[in-house]
């Protein structure tokens, strides 16, 4: 089964965290929402809690197959903050495994180093902090192993390109089809 981490910090954009945890399991993938913060409920930009599934120290991340970061504020600016999260990215980029991140937060891997050399997108505004990016203006935007989204209208297809990634066009299609996605 394929695993995936959904990074919540204080103030991340619900819509950008829960569409793609729930289109990921219903492509059949295990999804861990993951607090970054020591305590498993965290509140969103709009003021919805959300319990995550286990904190950030309770996870082994060499297992994950895909790491997401929903963008929103201030949880981009947090998520960028946390060293731990940042060493996580360069760790599994190394590794060879996806990631994606959607609206500001492409400006996280950004920060750390990622990038380079590398197109992506992100939420309008936000373009300087692209380190090294060659920025694109497309609604869902991937480049090796990292996609990058520009923000809550782009949800779905940003989600439906990471079942992609990892299921498959034909599994993608299929979601798509189910959530009367494009009709």
């Amino acid at each position: 089964m394929k695993k995936v981490g959904v990074f919540l910090a204080k103030g991340f954009e619900e819509v950008e965290a829960l569409t793609p945890v729930d289109l990921l399991r219903r492509a059949g993938a295990e999804v861990t929402m993951i607090s970054i913060g020591e305590i498993r409920e965290v509140t969103g930009s709009h003021g919805i809690a959300i319990a995550a599934d286990k904190v950030f120290e309770d996870i082994k991340f060499d297992e994950m197959d895909l790491l997401v970061l929903p963008g929103g504020m201030p949880g981009t600016r947090n998520l960028a903050d946390s060293g731990r999260l940042l060493q996580v990215l360069q760790d599994a980029d190394q590794a060879g495994k996806l990631i994606g991140a959607i609206c500001a937060a492409p400006t996280v891997l950004g920060k750390a180093g990622l990038l380079k050399g590398r197109k992506a997108t992100c939420y309008p505004g936000c373009e300087e902090g692209l380190t090294g990016a060659l920025v694109r203006t497309e609604p869902v935007v991937t480049d090796g192993r990292i996609t990058t989204s520009r923000g809550v209208g782009t949800a779905i297809p940003f989600a439906l390109r990471l079942i992609e990634l990892l299921f498959g066009e034909k599994k993608a299609k299929e979601i798509a089809e189910s959530i009367v996605y494009g009709a």
